[in-house]
């Protein structure tokens, strides 16, 4: 039993915060060997799933699909490019974009990250009972629903004042607004 001199538990938000720094510094050490950064093969990984049955999406549509700045992904775009892992090309029908693809080097590079990323997620969830446990699955939908939420909130917040939080007609009408 806590005694009301202890210092509060820790919030979830900070858990969070601080297992995602230990789980990625961890992340960074697996895939060193492919000379690869956690950032980096997220977004390699990411874009290999964007490009499945051919397609070439922009930067723009994999830093929406990852959540990340649209800076932030052009910097790993250029670094995993000058590995030889990404190609840029102009995109025929928007002069401002960049569509992307991964090199045949890429995606060896990123089905071998990918074996050592599940590797790893094995070693994490073991106190859980590993990955496939039903612990594990109550987690990744858990995390789904708040990562859902938070897009929300996201998609939200980008929106012009005007639309946002506009009191209902009927608050209106009966005076809660």
């Amino acid at each position: 039993m806590r005694k009301p001199t202890d210092s509060p538990p820790p919030s979830i938000g900070y858990l969070a915060w601080h297992l995602s720094l230990r789980w990625r510094a961890q992340l960074d050490r697996k895939l060193a060997p492919l000379r690869l950064t956690s950032a980096q093969y997220g977004v390699l990984a990411s874009l290999t799933g964007l490009s499945r049955g051919g397609a070439q999406p922009s930067q723009r549509e994999l830093a929406d699909f990852t959540g990340l700045e649209p800076m932030h992904v052009s910097k790993l775009i250029r670094a995993l490019e000058r590995a030889g892992l990404v190609e840029r090309a102009s995109n025929p029908h928007d002069t401002r974009a960049v569509q992307l693809k991964v090199t045949d080097r890429g995606a060896k590079v990123v089905k071998a990250g990918r074996a050592t990323v599940l590797a790893l997620e094995e070693q994490r969830l073991a106190p859980l009972g590993g990955r496939g446990s039903e612990q594990s699955a109550e987690l990744r939908e858990t995390l789904l629903v708040l990562l859902r939420h938070t897009e929300t909130m996201r998609s939200a917040s980008r929106q012009p004042a005007a639309e946002r939080d506009l009191p209902d007609e009927r608050e209106l009408v009966r005076g809660g607004g």
